[in-house]
């Protein structure tokens, strides 16, 4: 780091080098799954090993958020982002060089590590540079890069694989991650610290809960949400998960020093509605690539890359929406706003479900994914916003965290969901599948006679991700004005009147 700390004249050229890093990272959440069959070809690995691959990242990304957003708060988010970012390079590195399936889950458990070191102090230094009135059109810049990224990263997974091997797609981020590095030294201000003394039984409490939530949740369906081994079982553990985080929840309120989560930043209404509402973003974004994605491929016979293109639309849309929405969200109460992009994201996935059927054209199913992509648009950069607009500077590190932790939570519950959905309802609508071998057969070689009844399945599994937005609509209706917009409403209340001719 270079030592200011001032801040720049313009904020944009900090957050364009952080946002670089950024999209890094949530390339990489979707980008192995086009690789698993690969992997698990060439590490000779069996099925529930290769899963770790991915659950492994996830799970070391998701916990350790509470915590490394104070991180940023206490030694600058700047600082603790290049560790992050030299963490999650080194990790690429040997995630590419390892020849084991064992070294591959160790090096992607680093991977996460880093990248949850860095998630939360992009959004800490867009709170911080930004002032409270010019912030929407920053947040549409984080949101536009998070929808883009789950496009690019099947596609560019699918390229890499078909064209130079597995390793790839953990090699290409060793450049990638020493751009963003020079970048981020370059362009990133040391911005002011606040000396915070770390609550050490929070920080326990905290990973212990989260760990036992998040594996419990994520892996409930691997074990058909019964034992793990011996006398621990998927809902032991989750409520384990559930008492450890209202034990850490109680320490919060009574700790008298200085709480790892400061609960009266929920005191803030907006933050605490807008926390309700990228939980079910999270939830709906994951829940329906799965669905999708196996009708694409066992129904419409699409090749993994050719799946992922059908995103295109969204990805189009989304990125080209961000910027005016961005400008709006500045100036209109974000209830509009962000309510109109959570009705559209509820309506496509409820259009998708409905139309599922065999024989659909490509182009009946662009249709609602294009306004799967205006929903997006309307949706990242309003919700954002409006979390982190009343937040003081010295908790923008902190309420990072927790945001992008519900964010997260928010996604493993919906890949657990719709996982178990999507079994029962493929056992409802192939109640022969398994004498026919549709049950465990691969979904690209799907029998066509089970096609239609592996489309209902997947289109009523639709159904759900689009039930839980409403439940995020509600959280968006009920936003209070911001505090900028009301000032700036009394400021012109109170001008005088001009006088009569």
């Amino acid at each position: 780091m270079t030592g200011r700390t001032d801040l720049p004249a313009s904020p944009w050229p900090a957050l364009w080098a952080m946002v670089v890093g950024f999209f890094m990272i949530l390339v990489d959440s979707t980008i192995v799954s086009v690789a698993t069959p690969a992997i698990q070809e060439s590490l000779d690995a069996g099925v529930d090993a290769v899963v770790w691959v991915t659950s492994a990242y996830l799970l070391a990304y998701a916990v350790p958020l509470l915590i490394t957003g104070r991180l940023g708060d206490r030694f600058g988010p700047g600082r603790v982002y290049l560790v992050g970012l030299t963490i999650f390079t080194l990790a690429s590195l040997w995630c590419g060089l390892t020849h084991s399936i064992g070294g591959l889950v160790a090096a992607r458990v680093v991977q996460g590590l880093g990248a949850s070191l860095m998630t939360p102090q992009t959004m800490a230094v867009i709170t911080r540079t930004f002032p409270a009135e010019s912030r929407g059109r920053a947040m549409s810049l984080w949101g536009a890069v998070a929808g883009v990224a789950t496009l690019v990263g099947p596609i560019l997974g699918g390229v890499l694989v078909d064209g130079l091997g597995w390793e790839w797609i953990f090699f290409i981020n060793v450049p990638v991650g020493v751009v963003a590095f020079v970048l981020a030294v370059r362009l990133v201000p040391a911005l002011e610290t606040h000396v915070h003394r770390f609550d050490l039984l929070g920080v326990a409490l905290s990973a212990v809960g989260m760990f036992l939530l998040v594996f419990g949740i994520q892996e409930g369906q691997t074990y058909d949400w019964g034992t793990i081994t011996g006398p621990i079982s998927v809902w032991s553990l989750i409520g384990a998960g559930v008492v450890v985080m209202g034990v850490f929840l109680w320490w919060q309120a009574r700790n008298r020093g200085e709480p790892l989560v400061n609960l009266a930043l929920f005191r803030d209404r907006n933050f605490s509605l807008a926390n309700v509402a990228i939980t079910t973003v999270g939830f709906a974004i994951t829940a329906m690539a799965f669905p999708l994605m196996f009708y694409a491929q066992g129904v419409m016979g699409l090749s993994p890359t050719r799946s992922a293109l059908l995103f295109v639309p969204m990805a189009v849309l989304s990125g080209g929406l961000a910027p005016w929405v961005g400008r709006i969200t500045d100036t209109v109460h974000p209830r509009w706003i962000a309510g109109f992009g959570m009705l559209c994201f509820s309506a496509a996935l409820f259009w998708i479900g409905a139309i599922l059927r065999p024989g659909l054209a490509v182009w009946e199913l662009l249709l609602p994914i294009a306004l799967l992509g205006v929903a997006n648009g309307f949706v990242w950069a309003p919700i954002a916003t409006t979390a982190t607009r009343n937040l003081p500077m010295s908790s923008a590190g902190s309420g990072a965290g927790i945001y992008n932790t519900t964010r997260q939570v928010g996604a493993v519950l919906g890949s657990a969901a719709i996982a178990t959905l999507m079994a029962s309802r493929i056992a409802a609508n192939l109640p022969a599948a398994g004498a026919a071998g549709g049950g465990g057969a691969d979904v690209a070689t799907l029998p066509p006679f089970l096609h239609a009844g592996f489309a209902s399945a997947m289109g009523q599994a639709m159904y759900l991700p689009a039930a839980v937005l409403l439940v995020g609509f509600v959280a968006t209706a009920a936003f209070a004005v911001p505090r900028h917009l009301a000032a700036r409403r009394a400021a012109a209340a109170a001008q005088p009147a001009p006088a009569a001719a």
